[in-house]
């Protein structure tokens, strides 16, 4: 008796089984080896950031041995000429520098500082200063004095390379160190530091400023005029708290990016809100930084400045004099501010605190009193030659950060 043969259809679907079997099992392993579904340790892995505000960060601070400086220094009409003489004071190859003439200077005035910008020699072999051409217009009392600084702040950014802290000067403030003693004492400070003074207790500026709505016509007009008030008050904002204090600060690198990338939106809230308050430059810095976690532990409450006001302090200080010389110099305060034009004063400071000759440079380790710059200054410009002012600068900053109270008083 013959064998039975198998159907020849069920010769045909062995195979066919078999192979889809293969390719199942194949297709599972792929999938286990790109997703391990199994792998317990995948359920414990830090999730993705859900929001783009977690992936932004400030620059980290410059790890170079000597800091550079970005400098804006404003002033208005008639300002020119205090504004030239205080840029050659404060210059060093090292630094940054953006200048602004606000709209109330005549155009052949800001022709007039364009053009030594543009023609002086170091200048221009250095290529770190910078006029702001298209001016703003800026009333003090306003907003536009806050959003003149974070303009030139924002050109600095951009153009100015790596800076560490930012400085808002005005031509009517001068320099009572050099920039080598600024340079040298500040290379062994931590760079997230922010020298600004403020405080919570607003007193009477709650009736005068923070309540009372205040429009300011430079936002929308060509040329000036002053402030004027709603009818409305408004109450005290529980969003965030107010902090006030000096409208002249000494700012890291971190904070400025902070507040003109707002990675939280607090730096565009607080702005919106004091386009409407009183003298905002007094208040619009401290606020952002005090209601900031990452930046409230990072303020030193000094404004780095000398200045003479009246009991109670009225809107302007006053006008320094060489009655005021020695109280200047044992401040021991890097700036001081206000000045006329060409008082002597000024030129009591050239001489014996800056050794500063007439429409020169301040002498150090880039430019000798001779007047002889370092041929190599664009690219080697980190010799310093730090004097007396050096010492006194040291004595105020180890006063302030070295205090017993330093890291229990930031942001009351």
């Amino acid at each position: 008796m013959t064998g039975m043969k198998l159907p020849k259809r069920k010769i045909w679907m062995l195979p066919l089984i078999f192979s889809l079997l293969g390719t199942v099992i194949l297709a599972l392993i792929s999938i286990s080896v790109s997703y391990p579904l199994f792998n317990r340790k995948s359920t414990s892995s830090t999730p993705e950031p859900q929001f783009v505000e977690q992936r932004l960060h400030a620059t980290p601070t410059s790890p170079d041995s000597v800091p550079k400086l970005a400098y804006l220094i404003s002033g208005s009409s008639g300002d020119g000429a205090t504004l030239r003489r205080t840029l050659k004071a404060l210059y060093h190859p090292r630094n940054q520098y953006a200048v602004h003439l606000d709209l109330e200077a005549s155009a052949a005035e800001r022709l007039e500082l364009f053009q030594f910008v543009e023609n002086d020699a170091v200048f221009g072999k250095v290529g770190n200063v910078r006029m702001v051409v298209r001016a703003n217009l800026v009333t003090y009392r306003g907003p536009t004095m806050v959003s003149n600084t974070l303009h030139a702040a924002a050109i600095l950014l951009r153009e100015g390379g790596h800076w560490d802290w930012f400085i808002n000067l005005s031509a009517s403030d001068y320099p009572l160190v050099t920039q080598d003693d600024l340079l040298h004492v500040f290379s062994s400070i931590p760079r997230e530091l922010n020298f600004i003074e403020h405080t919570s207790d607003i007193s009477w500026k709650e009736h005068h400023r923070a309540r009372p709505i205040l429009i300011d016509p430079g936002l929308y007009n060509s040329t000036k005029s002053d402030v004027f008030w709603a009818s409305n008050k408004r109450s005290m904002p529980t969003a965030f708290k107010l902090f006030t204090g000096s409208a002249w600060m000494m700012l890291s690198r971190p904070f400025m990016e902070y507040c003109l990338w707002g990675w939280d939106n607090l730096p565009r809230t607080v702005l919106m809100y004091y386009a409407n308050f009183l003298s905002s430059p007094e208040g619009y810095f401290h606020t952002v930084i005090c209601n900031a976690d990452e930046f409230r532990n990072t303020t030193v409450n000094h404004d780095l400045h000398f200045i003479s006001w009246d009991n109670p302090p009225k809107q302007h200080p006053h006008f320094l004099s060489t009655n005021d010389y020695q109280k200047m110099v044992d401040s021991n305060a890097p700036f001081a501010r206000k000045f006329g034009s060409d008082e002597p004063v000024l030129d009591m400071i050239d001489s014996e605190l800056l050794s500063r000759v007439d429409d020169g440079f301040v002498p150090g380790g880039w430019y000798t009193a001779e007047g002889n710059l370092r041929s190599d200054i664009e690219r080697n410009n980190t010799v310093l030659k730090p004097g007396p002012g050096a010492e006194r600068l040291k004595q105020l900053i180890n006063s302030l950060i070295n205090h017993k109270d330093f890291h229990s008083t930031h942001c009351v």
